[in-house]
């Protein structure tokens, strides 16, 4: 079977180039670049094609070394990865509080060990701490490519024996994981994102092109017609989508079938005059370390600066990462990579990423090294919030996983009955209203879904199954005739959908209807705010701070439901004043009253129920907040 030349092929950089820049774009300017994302899957594409490529042209002649093949990919990923992971280490030493520098290093870990995106999967979920704050979010990639090359060359050396067709072999195997990708897409859009099974498919269209090479013309004009076509594909891509799409699934066909339209175009014009250009060349071949630069550089700049990133911040960081980029691959790539394999060189690679790997394990085991800090500060910025109290997939669900509540979340037999709706800030309540049981005697239904808001016929962008929740715990109420039923979610969007919901219930239902508003918002997370004040003040920071950003949804929220029959309670009007927002109640570790940015710890639970609960149960005024219990 015909391969691909050997030869080098600069439009290939200049393909490498436009992914990277697409990622790059993403990352840094998302809102300029919501679809470019889609520069990992051109990745696998163009990763697919020329690994298989090399592959089958030395099974072929007979030459080809599993023990050759690995250490060429030693050479390639390890020097460039070892020198970004250990920066990571030490970035995380100098500016992460401990659980946070203990996740990181265990990041650290997973990428060593090439199982980067089975560590996020299993980290995934709402209660994972975001996205954004995870410098090595974006190894994901890695970890399903070279997951894919532990066994795409032993199916390829057994079909080969088996004198097998190659090419059939890659459309059988890449059709299935396609139909694995769309079937899982909607049910478990995160194991569809991270899994390789069902991203295989993105790198064996790339294998199949090389193998049914000879079957491509490759005149000027079916050429430009390609190229064309694929530069199209690719551009409606990275226009049309963005973070909510339901990626990969259907979608992902564009941006791998434009990538493999032009690789399948030498010939064309702009693959010759215009990715073949010196400029997307030189990107190109320093898109590796480019990609494994610049998300850490966004991530902990914005860690440092302890606020949002500025526009002119995010550019200032692209060009440090391309400095950085141009330096590890001049210093550090080349001489790794290049030049006759060395059986010592592939080992101090391998030892060194085995140190990188122990180091994030010996991080992790050490607790984040929380001995950086002192005690007390130490034990506020590592405030974890007791989820067990909350009924985690039991009453709060995560709907990417699970769509049915337990018996357990309905008190039975006791009335008045509190019937709670809402999202994990709305599970956050339970702490203090369980407390509030202790001396009030009423009911609790908790009816709750991670980032799904009480918004009836309303889908939550990134929440799948959100609207059919919503429907059914309105059924729920509808059978239950709770006495109140109060809403709580982070009330920034589909307030025309909570109005529904309002609507709904006081039609359906003889309930009191309450919206509680949202709870402060910690710009960067409570215990970060901890850190950021001990760096700047060498104190504690004060019982109240102004670091929490202003509620603007109370007034929308009263002027929309309170007409339709709601009652209004302010979060922020209890535990906010002229003074600040509430940052603790008392002087210990567990005094916080938020653990992140918008979850209640247990404290701040109990503070906000107790000042509130009169009214909830019998329409009283809320009690004035002074800082204390």
């Amino acid at each position: 079977m015909s391969q691909p030349s050997d030869r080098y092929r600069p439009d290939i950089d200049g393909l490498r180039a436009i992914a990277v820049m697409l990622v790059v774009g993403f990352h840094a300017f998302p809102e300029a670049m919501p679809g470019g994302f889609i520069g990992v899957d051109i990745f696998f594409v163009i990763s697919g094609f020329l690994i298989t490529g090399i592959i089958v042209r030395e099974l072929d002649q007979r030459r080809f070394s599993l023990l050759a093949f690995y250490g060429r990919r030693i050479r390639r990923i390890f020097p460039a990865l070892i020198a970004v992971l250990f920066a990571t280490l030490v970035l995380g030493w100098l500016w992460m509080l401990p659980s946070a520098y203990a996740q990181l290093s265990a990041d650290v870990f997973a990428s060593a060990a090439f199982f980067s995106n089975i560590a996020l999967l299993l980290q995934s979920g709402y209660f994972d701490i975001e996205s954004g704050k995870k410098p090595l979010l974006h190894l994901w990639s890695l970890g399903i490519e070279e997951q894919f090359y532990l066994f795409w060359p032993l199916l390829l050396m057994l079909a080969a024996r088996m004198r097998l067709n190659i090419l059939a072999v890659a459309a059988v195997i890449g059709v299935a994981s396609f139909a694995l990708n769309v079937v899982l897409i909607s049910p478990d859009p995160v194991a569809t994102f991270y899994l390789p099974f069902t991203r295989a498919w993105e790198l064996l269209a790339g294998a199949a092109l090389a193998c049914g090479w000879s079957r491509i013309g490759q005149t000027s004009v079916a050429s430009n017609w390609r190229a064309a076509i694929g530069l199209l594909l690719v551009a409606a891509a990275a226009a049309v989508l963005n973070s909510r799409s339901a990626f990969p699934g259907w979608w992902a066909v564009l941006p791998v079938a434009g990538g493999a339209l032009l690789l399948s175009a030498p010939a064309a014009w702009g693959c010759r005059h215009l990715l073949a250009g010196a400029g997307f060349v030189r990107i190109g071949l320093i898109s590796y370390p480019l990609y494994l630069w610049h998300w850490p550089l966004l991530v902990f700049f914005g860690i440092i600066k302890f606020a949002p990133l500025t526009l002119l911040d995010r550019a200032l960081i692209v060009g440090l990462s391309f400095a950085l980029a141009w330096l590890t691959y001049r210093f550090i790539e080349i001489p790794f990579r290049f030049g006759r394999p060395s059986l010592p060189r592939i080992v101090s690679l391998c030892t060194g990423m085995v140190l990188v790997a122990a180091a994030g394990g010996v991080i992790v085991t050490g607790r984040g090294f929380d001995f950086r800090l002192p005690p007390e500060i130490r034990e506020m910025t590592d405030v974890r919030r007791d989820t067990s109290k909350w009924r985690v997939h039991e009453c709060l669900l995560d709907l990417s996983h699970e769509t049915s509540f337990a018996a357990s979340c309905v008190d039975p037999g006791r009335r008045p009955l509190v019937f709670v709706w809402g999202d994990s800030t709305a599970a956050a309540l339970l702490p203090g209203l369980r407390k509030a049981q202790e001396t009030n005697d009423f009911g609790i239904a908790q009816f709750t879904s991670s980032a799904c808001v009480p918004a009836l016929n309303t889908d939550v962008a990134g929440v799948p199954n959100c609207r059919a929740i919503n429907d059914k715990i309105l059924s729920i109420a509808h059978e239950l005739q709770p006495d109140i039923v109060l809403l709580h979610s982070t009330w920034d969007r589909y307030l025309d959908g909570v109005a529904e919901t309002v609507a709904a219930l006081k039609m359906q239902t003889k309930a009191r209807v309450i919206v509680l508003g949202s709870v402060p918002w910690w710009k960067r997370g409570l215990p970060n705010e901890v850190l950021r004040y001990f760096l700047l003040h060498h104190r504690l920071i004060p019982e109240r701070s102004d670091r929490a950003a202003a509620d603007s949804s109370g007034t929308r929220l009263r002027e929309k439901l309170v007409p339709l029959g709601a009652e209004f309670i302010s979060v922020w009007d209890t535990m906010c004043n002229a003074d600040g927002c509430l940052a603790r109640i008392g002087d210990t570790a567990h005094d916080l009253s938020a653990s992140d940015q918008v979850h209640l710890t247990e404290k701040g639970s109990v503070f906000l129920i107790q000042s509130i609960i009169g009214k909830v149960l019998h329409g009283q005024s809320p009690r004035a907040s002074n800082g204390s219990p």
